[in-house]
């Protein structure tokens, strides 16, 4: 049985040609059309070249970029859903169709930071490659046939460098925000108060406190199903994820009067575009949009009575998505009903940029002493 047979077998001809086609080509990059427009900070200082891989459960995404007076400039970037967690949940292992997967995306990968003339990077792997019994073995598999050494960071690592790409997005009036990362393996959250000014970059972040939950979009569809969701099957993995949340919020929730959510994720990033209408995924339109709690409510709504196929029929969700998309609904169900806030950020950046910050902070390319000098 070949790749896209391994990824698709078990789907209806119309599921399974809508698979084939997304393995083929991926998401489309949300910076390919932003990519000269999304700019943190201003005036391109030229010099090292900066690359941030991230090889999660679900997608493989890549940035490069170049330091700016007060940040970076995003000069090509790459994402791909790849699902190296397919299977994973069941069996303990990353399957030989999802190895594949992941090393053709990584290989892209490797050619974009050569051709850009990559100076520095931080290549890292999450959930997938923690958990797998052969974690260890595909990523030398990926040292071998691609001539990439990947980090495997903990899920306190993740979480802190979610906060410091999502920085810059808490509201000037707020006193803090509960951040949310929701994955493919884990999702994290995070209680960040407010930033503080820093003359050299980005903003640094506040962390107040911070969880993993051993849950994310894959697990959770894989172990419930996320073709056909009932009402009592959606309140059924809320329930399971709210156990998860509980111990974090009885810790961190309080008045949550003067904070909003902040998401990052393919979940929050997708509600949004199906809650702007947008006729294909924009970037630009997503990152930094606001939604109340009845929008957000309202959004959840409309996914929840679609059908599959008319999810996999919504340009913002698509095919690749459209068995998650209400797995990743579930989680932020769990997460807002623990933390009521009346107002959600939407972050279309995170991880990626948090690792392009630290690294330019630690190059100390914006000015000052790097991190743990005086």
């Amino acid at each position: 049985m070949d790749n896209e047979a391994r990824a698709t077998s078990g789907l209806d001809p119309a599921r399974r040609q809508g698979r084939r086609s997304s393995l083929r080509r991926g998401r489309r990059s949300p910076y390919r059309e932003a990519r000269r427009d999304f700019v943190l900070g201003r005036g391109d200082r030229g010099g090292a070249t900066y690359a941030a891989l991230d090889l999660g459960t679900n997608n493989c995404r890549l940035l490069v970029a170049r330091p700016t007076r007060d940040g970076f400039r995003v000069i090509d970037a790459f994402s791909r859903i790849i699902r190296l967690g397919e299977g994973l949940s069941t069996s303990g292992r990353i399957s030989e169709a999802a190895i594949e997967r992941a090393v053709n995306a990584l290989g892209v990968c490797r050619d974009k930071m050569k051709n850009r003339g990559v100076t520095r990077a931080r290549l890292i792997a999450t959930e997938a490659c923690r958990a797998a019994v052969n974690g260890a073995e595909f990523l030398e598999r990926v040292r071998e046939q691609v001539g990439l050494t990947l980090e495997v960071v903990d899920r306190e690592t993740e979480a802190a460098l979610a906060a410091t790409g999502c920085t810059p997005l808490i509201a000037p009036d707020a006193e803090g925000v509960i951040l949310f990362d929701i994955g493919g393996g884990s999702s994290e959250l995070v209680r960040l108060a407010q930033s503080e000014v820093d003359l050299f970059g980005p903003p640094q972040p506040v962390i107040r406190g911070w969880t993993s939950l051993p849950v994310g979009v894959v697990t959770l569809a894989e172990r419930h199903g996320g073709v056909s969701v009932s009402r009592e099957l959606f309140e059924f993995m809320i329930a399971e994820v709210g156990e998860f949340v509980a111990r974090f919020a009885s810790a961190h929730g309080g008045d949550l009067n003067r904070m909003h959510m902040l998401g990052t994720s393919g979940t929050v990033t997708t509600i949004a575009g199906v809650y702007l209408n947008l006729p294909r995924y924009d970037r630009r339109q997503v990152d930094g949009c606001w939604m109340s709690d009845d929008e957000v409510t309202n959004v959840i709504e409309r996914l929840l009575a679609m059908s599959y196929r008319d999810r996999a029929a919504n340009p913002c969700i698509g095919s690749e998505r459209a068995d998650l998309v209400l797995a990743g609904c579930a989680i932020l169900e769990a997460i807002r009903r623990a933390f009521p806030c009346a107002r959600l950020r939407v972050a279309d950046r995170g991880l990626r940029e948090g690792i392009l910050v630290q690294l330019m902070r630690e190059d100390a390319v914006w000015g000052g002493a790097p991190e743990g000098f005086s």
